[in-house]
């Protein structure tokens, strides 16, 4: 409860809002004037039956405070929310995208939700640390997937943020996004309801005194699931705890990673069963007593529609720096390692995933052409573990047979690193997290069109579409 005082003279100012307890101690203190006080009540009395009832001029003035700060400050409906279906929806959802085991903790939605959330929204976007992306400015619209906010985006969030998060006329909110429809009506699924799902055979149980471990699993795909060979759209995985990171013919998965989405004229072949699918997982977590966990996954495929045209098959690289020759000193702040790959045939480039674990510092492929020109295809200057991205071109470079690859990366083993477990040790490759790795997966595709299509009963070799050395 708060006491609304007027006092004429002195050095209060003509509007104080008291608490119980400082009413009290004025109320000692006038004692000792009982004319005065008397007086100063009448002259309140008077100057209050003129006015009107003070609650009411009290929420007049607040009223009128609140609609001055915010009169000209971007409204929820109006300007944030499009921002958020744009940039932040696909994670900040009520059923939130499976990042690599990464799950927005919260929606952003509605209005309430983003409110009360408004000073983080702010000070994430004001960092740069929401959306996360990875990839230099230099790249800005290279990449079909980046997670970029323009500076007039950044500034409507900071700024209905600062005028108090207005929410604005309802009616003017942008439509929901058919992603979102399509997560509502699926479960969960972001891609819409899968075709096909595949889990463990059974769950993998963590003991109390695990901290991290490989090892492969099996997933039995039968007849019944999958009776003939089919196309796939989208692969998209739904993760039980302790989950690092999977690699499988199915479609690899690390911290951080959107779903595998294969666009239109663009797929890659799942065989049909029955037949085991092995998932070499690494899992990883806290020891200590209660922290055992049993946990599954759940691998969401969707195929493509029957008629569609196949016109190209992906293949790739997985661009290992030799894991023999990898050694990063202790203490070193800035340690490099390089490879080159030689494209054989003319290819279109479609993506790039560089791969480290904690010490990961940096990545750069660079591109040296048959005439003699040169490229820098990729730069990622800070590289994170936690959201290893795979970068996407929006148009794929041509690559001309002869021309070369190089790839290079760096990793931070010093104690200025905040990630770094130990930097008084070596570092060799290993597949523990407290490890090191060194990859750089290249997907691309040759220039000679494929003849497929969906339901016609042709499909590739396992092989076909991997080229290079």
């Amino acid at each position: 409860m708060k006491l609304a005082l007027l006092r004429f003279g002195g050095a209060w100012p003509a509007h104080q809002t008291l608490t119980p307890q400082e009413g009290a101690e004025m109320r000692v203190a006038t004692r000792s004037r009982p004319l005065d006080f008397a007086l100063l009540i009448l002259l309140a009395f008077v100057v209050q039956t003129a006015a009107g009832p003070l609650s009411a001029q009290v929420t007049q003035v607040a009223s009128a405070d609140r609609a001055a700060a915010v009169s000209d400050a971007p409204t929820f409906y109006g300007e944030v929310l499009p921002i958020i279906h744009e940039n932040c929806a696909t994670c900040h959802q009520d059923s939130g995208m499976n990042m690599g085991g990464n799950v927005a903790p919260f929606s952003l939605l509605t209005y309430d939700d983003a409110r009360r959330r408004a000073r983080m929204i702010a000070s994430a976007v004001r960092e740069g640390r929401m959306p996360p992306w990875s990839a230099a400015d230099m790249h800005k619209g290279t990449f079909s997937n980046e997670r970029i906010l323009e500076d007039h985006e950044k500034a409507t969030l900071i700024a209905w943020a600062e005028g108090g998060a207005p929410a604005g006329d309802p009616a003017v909110a942008p439509p929901v996004p058919g992603f979102l429809i399509a997560a509502a009506a699926s479960n969960g699924w972001t891609r819409g309801e899968p075709d096909l799902i595949i889990e463990f055979n059974e769950e993998y149980c963590l003991d109390d005194d695990l901290r991290d471990i490989y090892v492969d699993l099996p997933a039995t795909i039968t007849a019944d699931m999958l009776p003939e060979n089919r196309w796939i759209k989208s692969v998209e995985y739904r993760n039980g705890p302790a989950v690092h990171h999977i690699i499988s013919a199915v479609g690899g998965l690390v911290p951080g990673a959107a779903p595998r989405v294969y666009d239109d004229g663009y797929s890659r072949m799942m065989r049909a069963g029955p037949r085991d699918v092995m998932f070499n997982m690494h899992f990883n977590k806290e020891p200590g007593p209660g922290t055992a966990v049993c946990t599954n996954i759940q691998a969401g495929i969707i195929f493509k529609e029957p008629g569609e045209e196949i016109r190209h098959v992906t293949g790739g690289d997985n661009l290992f720096i030799t894991p023999s020759d990898l050694l990063i000193p202790a203490g070193a702040n800035s340690h490099s390692a390089s490879r080159e790959y030689v494209f054989e045939e003319d290819v279109e480039l479609l993506s790039f995933m560089p791969h480290m674990h904690l010490r990961g510092k940096a990545a750069l492929y660079e591109i040296t052409y048959p005439d003699g020109k040169h490229e820098t295809l990729l730069h990622v200057p800070n590289y994170a573990f936690n959201w290893q991205h795979t970068y996407k071109f929006a148009e794929p470079p041509k690559i001309p047979a002869g021309s070369t690859l190089r790839f290079t990366l760096w990793w931070d083993n010093s104690e200025n690193n905040p990630n770094n477990p130990d930097p008084t040790v070596d570092v060799k490759w290993g597949r523990p997290t407290d490890a090191e790795m060194s990859q750089g997966y290249m997907s691309f595709r040759k220039m000679e069109k494929s003849a497929f299509v969906v339901g016609d009963g042709n499909f590739p070799t396992p092989r076909e579409g991997r080229r290079g050395r």
